[in-house]
Parts: structure tokens; sequence; C-alpha cells
């Protein structure tokens, strides 16, 4: 897995596998102990339904596991940003 600067992410797109816009990326949680990434806090594109998304006031919190891939774009998987579907296995491509 290659590494990215985090301040390489900042205002990075979120887009989602099935090419939908989500949003922007405002911040990463990460947990100090164990330096893994925990979740990412958007900021919701405008014509994101956002009710089925963990909200922060007016952001959504996206689980780090949803990600798919890194790139131009920060892709997510969507079912498993919302908690429709468990973690998958496989690592993001980065």
């Amino acid at each position: 897995m290659s590494k990215v600067f985090a301040k390489n992410l900042s205002n990075k797109q979120v887009m989602a596998t099935d090419g939908s816009e989500v949003g922007i990326l405002f911040n990463i949680v990460m947990d100090i102990k164990t330096s893994n990434l925990i979740s990412l806090i958007v900021k919701p594109d405008m014509a994101l339904d956002t009710s089925k998304y963990r909200q922060e006031g007016e952001y959504i919190i996206l689980p780090f596991e949803s990600v798919r891939a890194i790139k131009d774009y920060i892709v997510i998987d969507k079912a498993i940003a919302k908690g429709t579907k468990g973690p998958q296995k496989e690592t993001a491509d980065i």
C-alpha cells in the first residue's frame, strides 16, 4: 500500500463506488495509541441525502473501512459508510 500524506488529503473530493458525489474531506480521526485511521469527517454535497449517514453538526462521519481508493478522489463504499453492510477485509488502494 502506498503512503499518502495527510496534507494531500485536505479538501479532497469524496466519491462513492457508483460515481455519485459524497462531499469534500474536512478532517480525519485517528487513534493515537494504535495509529489506525478511524473515520473521515466530510462536508456533504448539497445533493446528498445525509439521513442514512452518521452526522455531527454539518458533517457526516464515514468509517475508514468504507474507503476503497485514494487517488484523485477518495472513493468509498456507500453501503459500508451507511452501516448497511459490514466492513470488507480488503484494504484501500492508496
